[in-house]
């Protein structure tokens, strides 16, 4: 019974250590939001972040709308053959990208870039004792290092995947029109017909959440990195992977959410 009992310790030592991980994720998160409702802000930080989340992210993100677009009315009209109807891959590719693909594939583009780019270089001002020297300067970290860049990446998102939208529709109408023998005004058309204000402010919606999330966990693993180069390259590689377990756990809670409230 003696492995019974160590099976059990471990599957309880395992919860709880995930138990303390998110409690520690959270508490982050609060005290970080908190920080966004008082002064000092720091604009010129803000600013150079929406630059790096929105102009230096556009390309990945473009071209990963664009090809995805391109597939989704590849197979569509693959799928839709069997039954007769072809007619309605517009609809599928425009509804496919703004409510689910353009949020949910942006952000774990962005997780990959500027979530591995943020652990790094704040765990990098970690290790070498820079944020210790900004609390000795009076100077909250927090406040200063961390709330302009959630600030950032929840604001510069949603624009990305608005942008990532209207491209990902483009490239399905590319293949459609050019490879699969569709009138284009008639794409068009139906694109507009079915596509709703609430369709993109869903995908908005989640696009903000999202941006969040991998700004929070970003921080959070930069702030707690130890032990030289060796734990910066740890936080870096559990920022993406955090930032993309909580991209897809959100995605289908808001899912699930907006549904309810649609």
């Amino acid at each position: 019974m003696a492995w019974v009992t160590d099976g059990l310790a471990q599957i309880g030592a395992g919860v709880l250590s995930l138990l303390a991980g998110l409690g520690a994720r959270a508490l982050f998160a609060f005290q970080a939001t908190w920080r966004l409702l008082t002064p000092p802000f720091y604009p010129r930080i803000f600013i150079n972040q929406v630059a790096e989340f929105f102009y230096f992210s556009l390309p990945v993100v473009g071209l990963t709308a664009l090809f995805t677009g391109m597939v989704l009315a590849l197979q569509s009209h693959t799928g839709f053959e069997r039954f007769n109807a072809e007619a309605a891959v517009p609809q599928v590719v425009a509804l496919s990208i703004a409510r689910e693909l353009g949020p949910v594939l942006a952000g774990l583009m962005v997780s990959g870039r500027m979530g591995a780019a943020m652990a790094a270089e704040l765990g990098a001002m970690r290790v070498t004792e820079q944020i210790d020297a900004l609390t000795t300067l009076r100077v909250d970290p927090m406040r200063y290092l961390v709330t302009p860049r959630i600030l950032a990446a929840t604001m510069s998102l949603p624009l990305l995947v608005l942008v990532a939208d209207v491209i990902g529709i483009l490239g399905g109408y590319a293949v459609a029109v050019g490879q699969l023998g569709f009138d284009g005004p008639l794409f068009i058309s139906n694109v507009m017909r079915f596509l709703t204000g609430g369709d993109l402010f869903s995908g908005l919606i989640k696009a903000a959440v999202f941006g969040y999330l991998i700004a929070v966990m970003g921080c959070f693993h930069g702030f707690a990195a130890r032990a030289g180069a060796e734990g910066v390259g740890r936080a870096t590689t559990a920022a993406v992977v955090s930032g993309a377990i909580a991209i897809l756990a959100s995605n289908f809670l808001l899912t699930a959410l907006l549904f309810e409230i649609a």
